[in-house]
């Protein structure tokens, strides 16, 4: 992407998947996405969606969550329908759309700390179970981002995104065991850095605090997305780092929830004050970032939904056309 476009994290409210995604679509015509919407339950949440990609893993869900399993089951066959669906919706409503398209998957990390295995802990306290699950996992989004390529011919490139809000936990050792009364062991970050250009040039979502900068740029991923007020100035040093290696920044300026939301230069002003704090030249900014709201959408109203995505479009036009403007000293 050479230019600045607005975009959203993914979630989104309600159970009408033809309705997100003509929101998506109507209010982000630089860089749509496909939604997901958990509200229509099993096989439709984070963790679930994403499962139900594995190639080669089965899953089910048992009381504690979801589980490997030794064949498919209904559970799994939920998750699979209802992408389906949506990949249905996508090319009924984005037929004839050229341009880039952004796609979710949970990332391997927060993955392998939320499912099971068959009879024992997370798949993160094994090591081999979690090769073999970034393996089946790279597999099936490959899988994944070619049958969305075949459906819509338009696209012009696939952005793929890496849900990774458990990352933070899973280096720092964190994660709590399938029992709830011990904690895992820290992952060392060697084994997430190897681990994620598998996946191409992802942008690795994170909307939990503590993102680990410094071990991403080192990755080689493509950009980082974060929540903009979980940012602090200790940030600044790794975050520039990054920023000058040449990362995408999709930086959350507006809430999940429902809120009054503030007119464009106040939405556009925590993505311009960070830029003046780092002392990047203004004609950078548009290039570099990308405006999202803070977290996915499904806790917030439909309306709401709307106008948080609409608001980021209109802030990401104020720093497109007059990013100097904002980036003088106050």
């Amino acid at each position: 992407m050479s230019t600045l476009e607005a975009t959203g994290v993914g979630s989104h409210p309600g159970e009408d998947h033809f309705e997100a995604l003509r929101v998506v679509f109507g209010e982000l015509p630089g860089l749509p996405y496909l939604p997901e919407l958990p509200a229509r339950g099993v096989g439709a949440d984070l963790v679930g969606r994403t499962a139900g990609l594995l190639v080669d893993l089965a899953v089910e869900v048992q009381p504690s969550g979801w589980r490997l399993a030794d064949r498919p089951g209904r559970d799994h066959q939920r998750a699979v329908d209802h992408l389906r669906r949506d990949l249905d919706g996508l090319e009924e409503v984005g037929h004839d759309y050229t341009g880039p398209l952004k796609l979710q998957v949970c990332g391997p990390w927060t993955l392998a700390g939320a499912i099971e295995l068959k009879y024992g802990d997370k798949m993160l306290s094994d090591a081999g179970a979690v090769r073999d699950l970034i393996a089946s996992l790279a597999q099936g989004v490959e899988d994944h981002v070619a049958e969305v390529r075949r459906r819509l011919p338009g696209v012009t490139e696939i952005v793929l995104q890496l849900d990774e809000p458990g990352l933070p936990g899973v280096l720092a050792g964190t994660v709590p065991t399938a029992s709830g009364f011990g904690r895992l062991a820290p992952v060392e970050g060697w084994r997430v850095s190897e681990s994620l250009p598998l996946f191409g040039d992802p942008i690795v979502h994170c909307c939990a605090p503590s993102v680990p900068l410094r071990l991403l740029r080192t990755a080689g991923v493509r950009g980082v997305s974060l929540d903009a007020s979980l940012l602090s100035r200790r940030d600044d040093d790794a975050l520039g780092e990054a920023l000058e290696a040449g990362l995408l920044l999709f930086l959350g300026v507006v809430p999940g929830t429902d809120t009054r939301l503030a007119d464009a230069g106040v939405v556009a002003r925590p993505a311009l004050d960070l830029w003046r704090r780092l002392g990047f030249p203004p004609d950078k900014l548009a290039g570099q970032v990308v405006l999202t709201p803070a977290c996915g959408l499904a806790g917030a109203s439909p309306r709401y939904a709307r106008a948080a995505l609409a608001a980021c479009r209109k802030a990401a036009q104020v720093l497109r056309d007059d990013p100097a403007s904002g980036l003088q000293p106050g």
